[in-house]
């Protein structure tokens, strides 16, 4: 793997520190293994403090932009280099296109948007890159427990339940995520 995506949120969160934390930790392991940082391209929240913590590590980051939300957003002016595309549907295509694997940080639903749509790409064999959650103080157990739910209903396979890497460690999330394999048969 060269560069990985990260999904997050644009704002802080009332934990933001822990979330804040959390992100700076996961840019050294980025630096540590020698990765490039996708991610949204914008300066606030945990996005901002990300990108920053992995360009003062020395990572190359990519931001992708949409021009649509350029002002709910603001861009982040010292990237290694920003990527302005027409819309979110283009950042989301742009951003699985640089990246070889996504991570989603704590977000909103913008952050559990752009994770389903690359998970569900996995699944629907349009690329083998893996798909992880780190799971930061617990962030994600809500979520963890409704696709336990789905695959105990027969709606999620068990084989593309088991795609989906989460850790609350990330250098554990990295590892696993370099030796992921993608299932070898669809739809089961």
């Amino acid at each position: 793997m060269q560069s990985i995506a990260v999904y997050c949120g644009a704002r802080a969160g009332t934990r933001g520190a822990l979330f804040h934390d959390a992100a700076r930790a996961l840019a050294d392991c980025f630096a540590r293994a020698g990765l490039g940082l996708v991610y949204g391209g914008s300066d606030n929240g945990v996005m901002g403090t990300l990108a920053n913590a992995a360009l003062d590590a020395g990572c190359h980051v990519t931001g992708v932009m949409p021009r649509d939300t350029g002002l709910k957003e603001q861009a982040h002016e010292g990237l290694s280099e920003l990527v302005w595309v027409g819309s979110m549907t283009e950042r989301k295509q742009e951003m699985m296109r640089l990246a070889d694997g996504f991570i989603a940080l704590p977000g909103g639903v913008g952050t559990l948007e752009e994770l389903f749509e690359a998970w569900s790409c996995a699944q629907l064999d349009m690329h083998r890159k893996p798909c992880a959650l780190l799971n930061v103080d617990g962030y994600f157990d809500g979520l963890l427990a409704f696709i336990s739910g789905a695959r105990a209903s027969g709606m999620i396979a068990p084989a593309y339940a088991d795609m989906l890497i989460v850790e609350s460690d990330p250098d554990m999330l990295l590892t696993r995520m370099t030796a992921y394999q993608p299932p070898q048969s669809r739809w089961r």
